[in-house]
């Protein structure tokens, strides 16, 4: 069993520079499903990242599997970090805002404590306990007792929520079967089965030549949701993940809700509710405590 790694200041710089690709990929999104099925933005997502990464894997001088057994650990990361999350987190922001599925997403760090401590790979401490509980309080506050949040909302928290906890089991599937792999054909090769397993369903359900072609705005948005949001973005994941650890690489979405929130309000006049404020603030008091340093420091010094 693993004890969680500390991070440097290159690790929190690498954080920081995630939070802000992954919050401006929940805007693009939320932009994008506005006119479009989320199915369709999911596809076009992980196809054009994988057309911008696939370049750089070969000028890097990366091979691509030869084998079916060499591709299944990028199938099982494709399913677990893009098609299920993106899908989940996509459906769920056609019934929330953009600033409260990046909230709610914040419970990945949460989730993914229990999930690492369920497989014995991390040991859970009674820091990240405390976290756990606070992570689980904060969407309760979010949630509400008055019935302030209705049953389309509830639908839209509990889809990612969902997607939460599949991120999750991404990590402890990415320290399992992808220790070693260089970071760019990580991200190239799940997104390329991600993009197989996608088309499938896109063909299927969503039937995307019967649908109108979107707006110039949408389009953009695609394209910087896959080029920044995701190829970026999982490049740094990766890279963060071999250095820092699967929990660490986590913190990043006690960061993410602060961008995602600013730009829902200012560019989809999304309105910022109280609840949502004090519920954001919550989990990031868990996610401190799952974090552990600035409460030991804070209790240093109290000695």
């Amino acid at each position: 069993m693993q004890q969680a790694k500390t991070m440097d200041g290159i690790d929190w710089a690498l954080l920081l520079l995630l939070s802000l690709l992954w919050g401006g990929a929940y805007f693009f999104a939320g932009v994008a499903v506005r006119e479009l099925p989320p199915l369709t933005v999911v596809f076009i997502r992980v196809a054009l990242a994988a057309c911008a990464l696939l370049p750089v894997m070969w000028y890097l001088q990366l091979q691509l599997p030869t084998s079916w057994r060499a591709w299944m650990p990028f199938v099982g990361m494709g399913l677990l970090n893009n098609v299920l999350p993106f899908s989940l987190i996509f459906f769920g922001q056609t019934q929330i805002s953009v600033g409260l599925s990046a909230i709610i997403n914040a419970m990945t760090p949460l989730f993914t404590v229990l999930v690492m401590a369920g497989f014995r790979e991390e040991k859970l401490t009674a820091y990240r306990l405390i976290g756990v509980v606070l992570g689980v309080v904060g969407v309760a506050v979010i949630r509400g007792v008055d019935g302030a949040v209705g049953p389309a909302q509830t639908l839209g928290i509990g889809l990612c929520l969902a997607a939460a906890l599949s991120y999750g089991f991404a990590a402890l599937w990415g320290r399992r079967h992808l220790a070693g792999v260089p970071p760019v054909k990580s991200a190239t090769c799940q997104l390329l089965c991600s993009s197989a397993i996608m088309v499938v369903m896109v063909c299927v359900v969503d039937q995307p030549w019967t649908l109108s072609m979107p707006s110039h705005w949408v389009q953009l948005a695609l394209v910087a949701l896959a080029v920044f949001g995701t190829a970026l973005a999982y490049i740094v994941f990766f890279t963060l993940m071999a250095r820092a650890g699967a929990s660490n690489v986590m913190l990043v979405t006690l960061l993410i809700p602060v961008s995602a929130l600013v730009l829902g309000n200012v560019f989809l006049a999304e309105v910022v509710h109280r609840r949502e404020v004090l519920g954001a603030i919550v989990i990031a008091f868990g996610l401190l405590f799952i974090d552990g340093r600035v409460i030991d420091r804070l209790r240093r010094r109290s000695r």
